[in-house]
């Protein structure tokens, strides 16, 4: 399906469709760092591109005839780190995302942010846009532990079909999530050589020392280490503080799913950004999967429409199109 991905950061998006099965055309963003990043990894096209200029944005867009968009617009007017105000003016971007999605019209369109994103007046504004443009919506905050991702980051996924019913694809989600969080134990195996690692709280009414037989906290943008005055908290695990190991610039990136080929530029803090700015990589493969399987299922000869009352209002997946194994009929 050939795609196009706005806002693609250093590409964490680009990567997990692209391991789904998706051929990226092109690639738009306008932070210098992250795009000399993403043309260390990528091939394709990328543009340098202010994306609130929505004309030239359309324009460039047009000439790929995309029929799926995806993105992440910026979200630090929506995170819950610092003072929130959507007014801002990245929040602004959410907008001008809707509109450049609105006037291409690909078949598909992917929206991903924070989970406060949907208390906002702006996703309102982009979701009044996208419905005016004749867009069926599928709304549905991911736990990437559920999606092969050894990390509890919570994101809210947006994703769009023209002509379609709201909530066309929960039930495709819901199958698709694992039963259990995915533990760093899990994911790495015998490939890391501590049990136990600190990741600095936002207060130190927050835990700072995590276990590697449970999903990573949200891997952000910053990567301090623990500081000598340290006061504990009481949901640490009670083991020695000497040993336990910060996490490294490499170990955070394998968190997210990057692989180990996957060559950062930079300088320490900048690639600690990039990093926790990112989609997991795997977070977004479980999208791009869950919506090949929406296709092939429509596209089989013994389709069973359901109506939206049957599983939207209620959250019940209709399992009566999986057969007995959980594959798709």
């Amino acid at each position: 399906m050939r795609t196009i991905d706005l806002f693609c950061g250093c590409g964490g998006m680009s990567l997990g469709f692209q391991k789904a099965g998706y051929e990226i055309l092109a690639a738009f963003d306008n932070w210098d760092k992250a795009l000399e990043v993403y043309g260390k990894n990528f091939s394709h096209d990328i543009y340098k591109q202010d994306l609130s200029d929505e004309l030239s944005t359309v324009e460039l867009i047009l000439k790929y005839k995309p029929q799926i968009i995806i993105g992440g617009p910026p979200c630090q007017d929506f995170s819950s780190a610092g003072k929130r105000n959507e007014d801002n003016g990245r929040g602004d971007l959410t907008i001008n995302f809707a509109n450049i999605v609105a006037t291409v019209r690909p078949e598909f369109f992917v929206m991903e942010n924070v989970a406060r994103i949907q208390k906002t007046r702006k996703l309102s504004e982009a979701k009044a846009i996208l419905k005016d443009a004749g867009y069926g919506l599928t709304e549905y905050v991911l736990d990437a532990s559920l999606c092969g991702v050894p990390q509890s980051r919570k994101r809210f996924f947006m994703i769009g079909k023209l002509n379609e019913s709201d909530g066309f694809l929960l039930p495709f989600i819901q199958q698709g999530l694992s039963h259990k969080h995915l533990t760093l134990r899990d994911y790495f195996g015998d490939c890391i050589d501590f049990e136990y690692y600190y990741r600095h709280p936002r207060s130190y009414a927050r835990r700072g020392i995590f276990s590697i037989d449970e999903p990573s906290p949200t891997i952000r943008g910053v990567n301090r280490p623990m500081p000598k005055g340290y006061p504990g908290h009481p949901g640490d695990p009670k083991v020695d503080i000497s040993s336990v190991k910060p996490l490294s610039t490499e170990i955070r990136s394998r968190i997210q799913t990057f692989p180990k080929s996957f060559t950062f530029t930079g300088n320490k803090t900048d690639k600690e950004q990039m990093i926790g700015n990112a989609v997991p990589v795997n977070l977004a493969r479980f999208v791009g999967d869950v919506i090949r399987k929406y296709i092939a299922y429509n596209k089989s000869d013994n389709f069973i429409p359901f109506q939206k009352n049957e599983y939207y209002y209620e959250d019940v997946v209709p399992l009566m199109i999986f057969d007995e194994k959980g594959r798709y009929r």
